[in-house]
């Protein structure tokens, strides 16, 4: 069987970059293969799924990388490393695009109101990922019913 070249990689994650997956493991921790793959569903209007899920663990500690995913498509968030459970920038562009991101995110940002309204605001069903202690809060229940119509 023939070795998949550097440039058939790029090619095939530039038609779909679901083929991420498909790739040979060291295209997996290629930075511009994974990153093209990202930006190719982007430009497609395709939600990345669980594109992150086939990048090499390396890149999933790399943040250009992980908040490309998390902003193509928010639940990316669960398979980025953990350290980026707790950085601000990476959970608020994951629950601008996927509310329910917020279950994969710190505890520390499940009290985070301005966090949590973002998350609602996309996804109301992130409610049930919040704090308790912000689940009777005013402004959380507003923005709850606002976006339960």
């Amino acid at each position: 069987m023939k070795k998949m070249t550097r440039e058939e990689a790029l090619r095939l994650v530039k038609e779909d970059g679901f083929q991420l997956e498909d790739v040979s493991v060291e295209f997996k921790k290629d930075k511009e293969v994974v990153m093209l793959a990202i930006n190719t569903l982007n430009k497609a209007n395709a939600d990345s799924g669980s594109i992150l899920e086939f990048a090499d663990e390396s890149l999933k500690k790399d943040k250009e990388i992980v908040l490309a995913a998390v902003k193509s498509f928010g639940h990316n968030l669960e398979f980025a490393d953990e350290s980026f459970r707790k950085d601000r920038e990476i959970i608020l562009a994951a629950v601008k695009n996927y509310g329910r991101a917020l279950n994969y995110a710190d505890q520390s940002f499940k009290k985070d109101k301005e966090i949590v309204l973002v998350a609602i605001q996309n996804d109301v069903y992130a409610l049930q990922y919040a704090d308790e202690s912000l689940k009777n809060d005013p402004d959380i229940t507003e923005a709850y019913s606002k976006n339960l119509k």
